[in-house]
């Protein structure tokens, strides 16, 4: 990891760029793909995931027996775990079912708005370089609570051909049967296009690669809507003198582990922190499984020392990060000028992981500096709102006339019309 000290503010672009492939050999070969995908249903999937995956799948649906396989081998401490992790999260989503908000802007006119759950949506669940099966709860409970009629899920396949059973156990914990042994950019297509297996949906959710995010944007301008830019995984942890240098390393590598193009930031006013925090890092990737993949990650991150807090919070706020770990004094008044970030973790016994399955927040968020504008998952994702208006006869006597200016003004006489015939005639 580099060490920076005070950068001016005209370098901040260029230290919060995140790592990333060239965009237009992505574009231009994913849109090939895609393309394939659409005219070549099943079949050209099966080639794709024969390249990519380095297996052959004949069925893409997985079976009723595979998943019931899954349920009965799977360990049954793990079992409880997701069972709590989704109650967490059942708890904490369901209560962002919106109410129904009627309005009587003036006499007779009166106003609403509902939502209603999207009917067809896609959920992609990574599973290239770890089964991440946490993300099936993430997006199917809000899912369920939404309402939403069909849920199609798609995650890639091991090397046997299977898919890994905890993902199999939350599926069916959530109520998901539409499974397919379908990993990468193919994935995102064929819930895009349809094909002879996979049922084509109106909206795509899920994190991924950066060919997934790609897939997904171009898929988007095709007509299918995406939850948000999900690309690889981040963290930034903004820390004072009272962090504990151990646990800082910890959540940096929490996140390095995802994958060589995932990136970590740590920011700090405290100048003895990034030399301490640096050796906990070199000390703790040594004993991970995944080290080699999380040292890639660290080539393209970076410790800064900012010489007051408020520097500090703006750089964090500048870059936006997917996830935000604040282990500071007076955490309330630091947490209120946090403007930009996708979820945020308080204190020094709240880690990222926590988030990521089990306290019940959502962990499917918008990355590489994407939280300037955009929220992460919610079970308002799940749903989309139609305005409805009923205005009475003695309604329209008050409003119509003034519809009847604001439309004379604009030389649309149809519409002024539409409200005359019906002052005229009664």
């Amino acid at each position: 990891m580099n060490i920076l000290k005070n950068p001016p503010r005209e370098d901040w672009e260029e230290i919060c760029t995140r790592p990333g492939l060239d965009a237009e050999f992505l574009r231009s070969s994913l849109r090939n793909l895609i393309e394939r995908v659409r005219l070549g249903g099943d079949d050209a999937v099966r080639e794709f995931t024969s390249q990519y995956d380095r297996v052959n799948i004949r069925e893409l649906r997985v079976s009723e027996e595979e998943i019931s396989e899954a349920v009965q081998i799977l360990d049954d401490d793990l079992k409880n775990a997701i069972q709590v992790a989704a109650d967490n999260i059942w708890k904490f989503h369901e209560k962002q079912v919106p109410p129904t908000a009627h309005v009587e802007t003036m006499p007779g006119v009166k106003v609403w708005r509902k939502a209603v759950p999207i009917e067809k949506v896609g959920i992609y669940v990574p599973g290239g370089t770890a089964p991440l099966f946490s993300s099936v709860l993430m997006m199917a409970v809000p899912a369920s609570i939404a309402g939403c009629h069909e849920i199609v899920l798609c995650t890639p396949p091991n090397k046997e051909g299977r898919v890994h059973p905890a993902i199999l156990y939350a599926a069916q914990l959530t109520g998901v049967k539409n499974i397919f042994k379908i990993g990468g950019a193919q994935a995102i297509a064929a819930m895009s296009c349809g094909t002879e297996s996979v049922p084509s949906v109106y909206k795509i959710y899920g994190p991924g690669n950066q060919y997934v995010t790609m897939a997904k944007q171009l898929v988007s301008e095709d007509g299918t809507a995406i939850d948000m830019p999900a690309g690889p995984s981040e963290v930034a942890v903004l820390s004072d003198h009272t962090a504990q240098p151990s646990y800082i390393a910890a959540d940096l590598l929490s996140q390095a582990e995802h994958g060589s193009d995932s990136q970590v930031i740590f920011v700090t006013t405290d100048p003895s922190l990034p030399e301490k925090v640096k050796a906990e890092v070199d000390r703790q990737v040594a004993e991970l499984p995944r080290k080699e993949m999380a040292r890639e990650a660290l080539k393209s991150s970076k410790i800064i020392y900012m010489d007051n807090l408020d520097n500090a919070v703006a750089l964090i706020n500048f870059y936006a990060a997917e996830h935000l770990i604040v282990q500071t004094e007076n955490l309330d008044n630091v947490a209120e000028k946090i403007t930009n970030a996708g979820s945020v973790f308080l204190g020094n016994y709240t880690p990222e992981s926590a988030g990521d399955y089990a306290s019940g927040t959502n962990h499917t968020l918008p990355t590489n500096a994407n939280a300037r504008a955009y929220s992460g998952l919610s079970t308002e994702s799940f749903m989309k709102y139609i305005t409805f208006q009923q205005i009475s006869k003695e309604g329209l006597s008050i409003l119509g006339p003034i519809v009847e200016k604001m439309a004379e003004a604009e030389e649309l006489q149809a519409h002024k019309n539409a409200v005359s015939i019906r002052l005229t005639n009664g």
